[in-house]
């Protein structure tokens, strides 16, 4: 039996609580294998979730639900190497859950 995080849905709550997602433009830095990605794209405009580590990324990729399907794009790549390229002001929120541990 696979390990459930957050049964209890306290994560996205507290995100929730303290960001205001609806409509807009979200970068997600550290995105990971997308479980937190899921929870709060269909409340934004637009998701670019960044994740480098190869294999999370592809999860991400292979495990997105139909309904979020052109509301998140990917990018596996450093934050360092997007940001070079990323346009300034392209973005009203950035999400970094778990990215500083």
């Amino acid at each position: 039996m696979p390990i459930r995080v957050d049964p209890e849905g306290n994560e996205i709550r507290a995100l929730l609580d303290f960001a205001d997602i609806g409509g807009k433009q979200v970068i997600e830095i550290g995105s990971g294998d997308g479980r937190l990605t899921w929870r709060f794209a269909s409340g934004a405009a637009h998701v670019t979730a960044i994740e480098p580590f190869a294999p999370s990324d592809s999860r991400a990729r292979q495990n997105l639900p139909d309904n979020l399907k052109g509301r998140i794009q990917f990018h596996q790549v450093e934050f360092d190497e997007f940001a070079t390229t990323a346009k300034p002001g392209a973005f009203d929120l950035a999400i970094l859950s778990w990215s500083l541990c």
